[in-house]
């Protein structure tokens, strides 16, 4: 299979690149940092593609590179930790076009094709805090809630067309990667590798498991999300982003 990764050159991305890989599949690794995905190329022998996609002209052109993929994996994305004014609007913004406009015009260049093909694989990397409030970190929490809602929405538009294509979305809890230094915090939470998360997507996104929650504390957190007020579970999520924020806050 043709597998096209957004994010790849770190984290998640570059775990699921390496794992795909040594299953046999054809792997386009596409990221930002050029020094990064040249020695991932290097290591695992895979196709990359140096792109920004945080712009609908730069989708268009991964496509336009790549128009036949078997399997999209929207991973790229970051976060941001702080108060909601004292976070850069600019970077507020960026956060949107990579969490959610890139990984949305993806999908809609995409799925046509595997709908004419009556197969294929999205899958779009969210988070367990899509499911949940997010003060000091509004934003990135946002972004995630709209990766999960609209995943659920198009998959159940697909079973309704028994088109044959499969989305998901993948929601994580605290993983060991470059994430912590972006959004400037530090996870208290034990965190599971990178390499141990990709392993477990992967493994669902073959079985076609639609929302795939990975790790104790993350599946913990998600049944308090069904049984607690979202201004209770508001609170409690607060009381975290305070831990967790860095030295620089």
């Amino acid at each position: 299979m043709k597998i096209i990764i957004t994010g790849a050159s770190s984290g998640i991305g570059e775990s699921m690149a390496e794992i795909f890989r040594n299953q046999g599949h054809q792997v386009i690794a596409v990221g930002r940092d050029k020094n990064r995905l040249d020695k991932l190329k290097d290591r695992i022998q895979c196709e990359t593609i140096q792109l920004d996609i945080s712009t609908l002209e730069n989708c268009q052109e991964l496509f336009a590179q790549v128009p036949d993929a078997d399997v999209l994996v929207n991973n790229a994305g970051f976060g941001y930790i702080g108060d909601f004014e004292e976070c850069p609007l600019s970077k507020e913004l960026d956060m949107i076009d990579i969490n959610i406009k890139a990984m949305h015009i993806l999908t809609k260049l995409y799925l046509p094709g595997m709908e004419q093909r009556k197969k294929g694989y999205i899958l779009n990397v969210a988070s367990i805090a899509g499911f949940l409030p997010g003060p000091e970190m509004a934003t990135y929490y946002a972004t995630k809630s709209y990766v999960v809602r609209f995943t659920q929405g198009l998959a159940e538009e697909m079973r309704q067309r028994k088109t044959g294509v499969y989305i998901g979305a993948l929601c994580p809890g605290p993983v060991a990667t470059r994430f912590n230094e972006t959004a400037g915090c530090d996870f208290k939470a034990r965190s599971m590798s990178s390499s141990r998360v990709a392993e477990l997507a992967i493994q669902k996104m073959w079985k076609k498991k639609e929302i795939i929650v990975v790790g104790i504390s993350a599946k913990v957190v998600r049944l308090g999300a069904k049984i607690c007020s979202d201004r209770l579970m508001g609170r409690m999520v607060s009381k975290m982003q305070f831990k967790k924020k860095n030295k620089k806050h």
